[in-house]
């Protein structure tokens, strides 16, 4: 199995892609777990799921964009590229 290089995903990623945010929920969560959102820009897809999602659910969390998939520490990596292209808000601790 090939080993995934997130730097260099980072830096062919595009993010105005339009993107897709799945999560699998978190079974000790209160909250209503966020099943699906599609988002037109794969940048705002990012800054919902660092800045708004609480950290527990990031763990089940994946983003699509153009058939591939990140996972929880994929999207903190993209979210944390110096060419994210938003300005950053407070994120949720990594864990």
């Amino acid at each position: 199995m090939r080993e995934f290089d997130y730097a260099s995903k980072a830096e062919r990623f595009d993010y105005c892609t339009e993107a897709e945010l799945f999560s699998t929920g978190y079974r000790n969560s209160r909250r209503q777990p966020l099943a699906y959102k599609r988002f037109a820009r794969a940048a705002d897809a990012v800054r919902f799921a660092i800045e708004e999602l609480p950290p527990q659910l990031l763990v089940g969390t994946y983003l699509e964009v153009n058939e591939l998939r990140y996972q929880g520490t994929g999207i903190r990596r993209l979210y944390e590229s110096t060419d994210y292209p938003l300005a950053r808000g407070a994120a949720g601790p990594l864990k």
